[in-house]
């Protein structure tokens, strides 16, 4: 790829995503709305476990599971 379609597929990405930071509202986090309802916040420990160890695990036993269960034969 050349550099002048490296800067125009640069400029359109670029200018995509500022215009969709433009555009887009602010979430208003602070606002209630009615029959809002939030529960109790995550500790450091569970946000860890939720969002770090969980999706590890997950992998580890779907390549397990892969790798036990593969049919395929081994090449000499």
């Amino acid at each position: 790829m050349d550099k002048k379609n490296a800067m125009r597929a640069g400029a359109v990405a670029a200018g995509t995503t500022l215009m969709m930071l433009l555009m887009s509202s602010p979430a208003l986090a602070l606002t209630r709305d009615d029959g809002d309802d939030p529960g109790t916040g995550l500790s450091v420990i569970d946000t860890i476990g939720l969002y770090v160890v969980a999706p590890i695990a997950l992998f580890v036993i779907i390549a397990g599971l892969v790798m036990l269960l593969d049919k395929s034969k081994k090449q000499a």
